[in-house]
């Protein structure tokens, strides 16, 4: 109550930041007549003045108000457009490191411009950051002619660049790209094998556009990159005709391990789980087929891999659907990306999945992948040195962003009020009646001549509803992953008198819906047109915008509500831009996926007590609540994955850091015979006190045993037991320094025979391999440690903890196993010449050659929950007495059953 008061009185924090960055609009804005006065090229001369300032010691604070004056002029000049106050204001916040959150159609493009120049000028790089190609290219074309008049040059990164190319849009002032191509380049640039393959400069200053999909959606899954290993189709085809004989569980006893069916399905965690009904069924399966041994099980050492592969098979067919999860194109599986709807060309599920989805379709299955590089979004956006992102639908998430990124989150006010009218849900008891309410809607504002946006959570939805306004001969367009080459165009015409669109998800985000249409879209379609005609075009546009307004603007249509209440926020916001009318309705039923998994039951009950039959709908405040409370717990729990993915990446990221910031060093240095010899004596110096333990009597040496080492490491002959026995007083110190000198002496005379520069060159080239297979074959550990940690919780010990600490001895041993392995070969090989030399370039570079798969990949199980069934331990058991029955009496005397006692740990 205190704090509402408070709030009346003094204004909320966002409030008093925004009164605050007032004062510096308003010396803007003073400044306008006078930048107004200025010629073109006068207007030109700020950029050079701005770096003088800069040199000079100015940072940019100083010079914001100019710079943003600056290019509030430039705009008015190249684009005939004024930057608003709100879009200042933005640009500040942006400016700053925070997030600012713009309404759809308050002219987010435009509003990064300011912050984009402001920061190029201090020299670092700038990169503004979109979650699709399209608009990359679209946004650096629309800006690019705004930079160059200021003298700034633009860069296009997205995939399938060639690599000069992409040097060339890194070295620009400002480059444009997409998230998972900035964070591709990452993982390349720390495989490159030369100083010259490196494409990106630095990680100085990120505005990240549409930043909750990026930094909170997108989360939730890795960045890797990962090449072939061994080949196992056979294998993945073989049990994916095994896996449909098995039936669903329906119900659970107490246990949840017995009822009639032989798997249990998690959809929140989107896993699967024999039963030991199950599990019997999947032996006896597997020894009719003659894939495993008779008497053998599912859990014994030699079958692990088969468990994997029966996993993957059952979550290919029970939880990852066609049209929804993925589609087949060209004969390929095609991921669909669950948050926007796009297909993800060249992305593929790891542990096994996409193997076993493509066993499922008949496609050709194409070989397991193995880790090389990864990296999540959380690490590497936290690399820049300033952070910032926009976006319409922040605020639900601000806690998040504050929590893993330290970014605040400012609700920047609309240009004009907001007049839209958001109607409450209609909920109805079957997915049919409300498809039928929907196709009423739609006739009701199509008749009206309004425009109608209809927003799907699936391809699958989206042409189960385009089928039923075909039926209905109802003419409008698809907008979903399948068709969205086209997006553009269906997008700009979606604000038309009486069209209709369907669009899966948020596809088209990023694009403005225009009422009566895209005006820009339709002149740039003009050829060679006159001033008549285009005055023609703008009339009959301003005729349509004018109908449409009149007629109540664009409805849209939610035909389920999201996981996330955000998510439904981005939807409605595409209508009621710029203070333009506008009616949103969200249209449910208990068989969506939200109400069935979350909502409780005692809804469904309740509304069939009220009396409601077929085709009625109950709109009710209660009902809205359940529903958000239901939404509430999915973000929670999201949320949950994520923070927890980052705790388990931490580990990893600590890691990389060490391993990429060593890697740079070693590319570009020219001589690296320093560290050699450091690591050379710590090398020799833990072998001999193998042998020759530290301050320990002469009868605990084995001389033997260490001369045969040596020469097995080292090709070093030395006659240490002569040593010793023709000198009495050589006592261990000076014995130590000795074999430490002969070693030395050794390479020495290596260096002479092949000369200086071929040894440098040959040392950094065995460095660089033995790093990279190390570092590739710790990502295997770690995927293997990561997949099995959870079940360190039936010993009743913190998995998290219990990762971290065996993460730093497999990190440890790596590099210890690292310097013995570089020590050995530059003592054991051979170099002759400097062909020698180029010959292991060649070698890392043929390995290189392997075409590498770029994920963007599921990670639920990362740090996810233990599992109910203890199915799912890959421990082989060994029975060392008679079976005892879940029911019998257990053994230890308690009286108890046994499930009830020592079998619960079992």
């Amino acid at each position: 109550m205190f704090g509402k008061l408070f709030t009346k009185l003094v204004g909320s924090r966002n409030d008093r930041f925004l009164k605050k960055l007032q004062k510096q609009v308003q010396q803007i804005n003073a400044l306008e007549a006078e930048y107004q006065a200025l010629t073109d090229d006068q207007l030109k001369e700020k950029t050079a003045y701005f770096k003088q300032k800069i040199k000079d010691g100015s940072t940019l604070d100083d010079i914001l108000v100019e710079a943003f004056a600056t290019v509030r002029e430039a705009s008015v000049r190249v684009f005939g457009m004024r930057h608003f106050d709100v879009q200042l204001v933005g640009g500040m916040v942006l400016h700053q490191g925070r997030i600012s959150e713009m309404r759809t159609g308050e002219g987010k493009t435009l509003t990064a411009t300011l912050p984009a120049y402001l920061n190029a000028l201090g020299g670092g790089s700038v990169h503004v950051i979109t979650v699709n190609d399209y608009l990359a290219r679209r946004d650096a074309e629309t800006n690019e002619p705004l930079f160059r008049f200021l003298g700034m040059t633009v860069g296009v990164n997205v995939p399938g660049m060639a690599h000069v190319d992409k040097q060339k849009a890194y070295a620009a002032d400002i480059t444009y790209g997409t998230n998972n191509e900035f964070g591709f380049d990452y993982l390349r640039d720390n495989m490159a094998f030369s100083p010259d393959d490196r494409v990106q400069r630095d990680q100085a200053y990120a505005i990240i556009d549409e930043v909750d999909s990026i930094l909170i959606d997108e989360a939730r899954t890795p960045l890797i990159i990962s090449g072939p290993a061994e080949d196992s189709s056979e294998l993945y085809q073989k049990i994916d005709t095994l896996v449909p004989q098995l039936v669903k569980q329906e119900e659970e006893d107490e246990e949840g391990k017995h009822g009639d069916g032989h798997f249990t399905l998690d959809e929140k965690a989107r896993q699967v789980y024999l039963t030991e009904q199950g599990q019997i069924k999947v032996e006896d399966m597997l020894r009719e087929a003659g894939m495993i041994e008779e008497g053998d099980t599912l859990f014994s050492a030699a079958n692990i891999t088969l468990l994997h592969h029966v996993y993957a098979a059952l979550r290919a067919h029970q939880l990852f659907k066609r049209d929804i999860d993925y589609v087949v194109k060209d004969g390929e599986i095609v991921i669909v990306d669950e948050h926007t709807g796009r297909t993800m060309e060249g992305r593929r599920w790891s542990e096994g999945l996409h193997q076993a989805v493509e066993a499922k379709e008949g496609v050709k299955i194409q070989n397991e992948n193995q880790t090389l590089a990864s990296i999540t979004f959380q690490n590497y956006f936290r690399l820049y040195d300033k952070l910032s992102g926009m976006t319409g639908t922040a605020d639900t998430e601000a806690f998040e962003f504050q929590q893993i990124y330290g970014l605040e989150t400012i609700v920047v006010p609309t240009n004009r009020p907001m007049v839209r009218q958001d109607m409450p849900d209609l909920v109805y008891l079957t997915a049919e009646d409300k498809y039928q309410a929907i196709i009423a809607d739609i006739i009701k504002n199509q008749q009206a001549m309004r425009p109608v946006l209809v927003g799907t959570a699936s391809i699958e939805s989206s042409e189960y509803l385009s089928g039923l306004l075909n039926k209905a001969k109802i003419t409008h367009k698809v907008l979903n992953a399948k068709f969205h080459a086209n997006e553009a165009e269906i997008i700009a015409n979606a604000g038309r008198p009486g069209h209709v669109t369907i669009a899966t998800n948020m596809a088209g985000r990023g694009t403005d819906i225009v009422l009566g249409g895209s005006l820009q879209a339709e002149l740039a379609n003009l050829t060679d047109a006159t001033e008549q005609q285009i005055e023609q075009v703008k009339a009959e546009w301003k005729k349509r915008h004018d109908a449409v307004v009149e007629s109540g603007g664009l409805h849209i249509i939610g035909t389920e509500r999201h996981e996330s209440r955000r998510i439904d926020n981005q939807l409605r916001g595409r209508s009621g831009r710029q203070g333009d009318k506008g009616s949103s309705r969200f249209y449910l039923s208990l068989e969506d996926s939200l109400m069935r998994i979350f909502a409780s039951d005692r809804m469904a009950s309740m509304m069939r007590r009220l009396g409601m039959e077929k085709g009625e709908a109950i709109e009710h405040p209660w009902v809205s609540r359940a529903i958000e409370n239901a939404q509430r717990k999915v973000e929670a729990r999201n949320f949950d994955i994520r923070k927890q993915l980052l705790e388990f990446d931490d580990v990893a990221n600590d890691q990389r850091k060490v391993v990429y910031e060593q890697r740079n060093e070693l590319l570009d240095a020219t001589d690296i015979s320093e560290t050699i010899a450091v690591i050379r004596t710590d090398v020799v110096e833990d072998l001999i006190s193998q042998y020759i333990p530290p301050q320990s009597l002469d009868e605990m040496w084995d001389i033997p045993g260490l001369e045969q080492r040596l020469k097995a490491d080292y090709a070093l002959d030395l006659p240490i037991a002569k040593w010793l026995a023709d000198d009495k007083k050589l006592f261990e110190e000076k014995l130590r320094e000795r074999i430490q000198q002969e070693v030395e002496n050794a390479y020495k005379e290596k260096e002479q025979m092949v000369g200086s520069d071929v040894l440098r060159q040959f040392e950094k080239a065995i460095m660089m391999q033995s790093l990279d297979t190390h570092w590739k074959e710790h990502l295997a550990a770690m995927d293997h440690l990561r997949q099995a940690i959870n079940l360190r919780g039936y010993a009743q010990k913190n998995p998290k903890q219990e990762y971290k600490r065996e993460a730093f001895e497999l990190f440890s041993d790596m590099l210890e196993n690292l310097k013995i392995d570089v020590i050995g070969v530059l003592a054991r090989v051979q170099v002759k010449a400097a062909e020698d030399v180029e010959a292991v370039d060649e070698q890392r570079r043929k390995a290189d050659a392997v075409p590498h798969s770029y994920q963007h990949d599921d990670v639920e199980q990362i740090g996810g929950e233990v599992p109910e069934s203890a199915a799912m331990n890959p421990e082989p058991m060994i029975r060392d007495g008679v079976k005892v029955g879940r029911n019998d009496p257990c053994p230890c005397g308690s009286g108890k059953k046994y499930k009830q006692c020592h079998g619960k740990l079992v």
